[in-house]
């Protein structure tokens, strides 16, 4: 089972993950922060994930950013090394809003995802940095931004989904990367 449990405590926040990728979506969410708590099980959901979370701390700001951290590095840890498919994409429309997120599973992290809330974009940010990713959200229409955010969430989730799909054999042409001192 891919699966991870982590912990992550500094002067600044306190945050508990029990992280299994291949759930059926079940969540049980605590944050403060109504909004963020809808999105983050908006990701569980779509992304067929069995997710437990609880973050307190001192503002919104760190909360956030360390939920992102935590949940970025449980989910490359609860991944481990047997091959999936590795890329994927999702466009989901809600609304007014239509957004495109795109992911490569792969230990080059990026993030390009423009969203209308600067908080938002951070942790979109600090979730692909620690989960070693590449993701890149296109908003190709929206003018509400919780559509816009939680269409992201939502396309972020399915495009996980299906990158994280088991496959026989490692996608990629430099096979297994090796590091040695």
């Amino acid at each position: 089972m891919r699966s991870r449990k982590l912990r992550r405590k500094t002067k600044e926040t306190e945050i508990a993950v029990e992280l299994e990728i291949d759930g059926d979506g079940k969540y049980s969410v605590q944050l403060a922060r109504q909004f963020t708590k809808h999105m983050v099980e908006t990701l569980a959901r779509y992304a067929g994930w069995n997710l437990k979370l609880k973050a307190t701390g001192d503002n919104t700001h760190h909360i956030e950013e360390d939920v992102a951290i935590v949940l970025g590095k449980a989910f490359r840890e609860a991944l481990g090394d047997a091959p999936v498919e590795r890329m994927a994409h999702a466009v989901v429309p809600m609304d007014d809003a239509l957004v495109m997120t795109a992911v490569d599973i792969v230990d080059r992290p990026y993030c390009d995802a423009p969203l209308p809330d600067p908080d938002y974009v951070h942790f979109f940010r600090s979730f692909a940095m620690d989960a070693r990713i590449n993701l890149h959200v296109d908003i190709l229409r929206g003018r509400d931004e919780h559509h816009v955010v939680e269409a992201a969430f939502k396309s972020l989730g399915m495009a996980l989904k299906g990158a994280t799909r088991r496959t026989g054999a490692m996608k990629s042409t430099k096979a297994k990367v090796e590091w040695s001192e």
